[in-house]
């Protein structure tokens, strides 16, 4: 009886060996350039921390045996002193406050600037497409700057304090934001930007009515994750002079013995923070991207 399934030769189906041959010859290739990858990975992070290395004042592997000294220092010290430590995680609660209160302005404000940014800079809904990539090379550059060089030199122009911190912060904030924005606005349904297109809406009642509706429980799930990611920058530029619980570690840890109780106690306040944030957000996003 023939064999239905394969034909009258029994199974040897015209085209399928130089398919399969193709086939191995594309898995070899991919293994071959992958190896060479991995070769040039290992090769590049050799010869880097060799230099590192080189340069380092102590060396590396010199130190290595030392590198639990300090923190059981600290540590013995803030358990010696565990007593105060409440008092002193209250003493620098207002501090706590002005680092939560940064992050939280420079959020907001940065995630203002984004939702614009995005909008400008998405190619089918921008209100110029000409000026597209001018928008989102202004997006590249806000990202490319780290915070704390932006800080440094506020602080020179403006002095010490919370502001230079929040412009940095919200800098920072609007590029990255203003690339994922962009990003969930690129897949929005056009249709209701069609339909108010149609009977004369301006391109701000298009944007307004009809595509935030749709991208804003995303927009503002990236935003809240963002929040978590500025209460940790902002206390990090605490230590150029910006304010914040950062600026009272920068002493405690300046002043060296004798203090180490404190910095203790501000790092478990940073800490039990962040991880309120961060549950309070993960539940808040969990909320708006799923419904319940």
């Amino acid at each position: 009886m023939t064999n239905l399934a394969y034909g009258a030769d029994g199974g040897s189906r015209k085209g399928v060996a130089p398919h399969h041959e193709a086939y191995l010859e594309m898995t070899r290739r991919k293994r071959l350039y992958g190896g060479v990858l991995l070769l040039f990975f290992i090769m590049l992070f050799s010869s880097g921390w060799i230099m590192a290395d080189g340069r380092n004042a102590g060396g590396f592997w010199n130190g290595l045996s030392q590198v639990f000294d300090f923190p059981s220092e600290v540590l013995s010290e803030a358990w010696a002193k565990r007593a105060v430590l409440p008092g002193l995680m209250a003493g620098h609660f207002a501090s706590l406050i002005e680092t939560v209160n940064i992050a939280a302005t420079a959020t907001l404000m940065g995630a203002l600037a984004a939702m614009l940014l995005a909008l400008l800079a998405t190619r089918s809904l921008a209100r110029w497409p000409r000026l597209v990539p001018l928008f989102r090379r202004m997006m590249d550059a806000l990202r490319a700057i780290p915070e704390i060089v932006v800080a440094l030199v506020l602080v020179f122009i403006l002095g010490g304090g919370p502001v230079p911190a929040v412009i940095a912060i919200a800098l920072h904030t609007a590029g990255a934001l203003g690339k994922l924005f962009s990003e969930v606005a690129e897949n929005a349904d056009l249709k209701p930007v069609e339909g108010l297109a149609s009977v004369g809406a301006s391109w701000t009642q298009k944007m307004w009515l009809g595509v935030i509706p749709q991208v804003s429980p995303n927009w503002l799930s990236y935003a809240l994750m963002r929040f978590e990611i500025n209460v940790r920058a902002s206390a990090i530029l605490g230590f150029v002079g910006s304010g914040g619980i950062g600026y009272d570690l920068k002493i405690a840890m300046q002043w060296g013995q004798g203090r180490y109780d404190e910095v203790v106690a501000i790092f478990l306040m940073l800490f039990v923070t962040i991880v309120l944030i961060d549950r309070l957000s993960d539940h808040a996003r969990h909320r708006l991207v799923k419904g319940h």
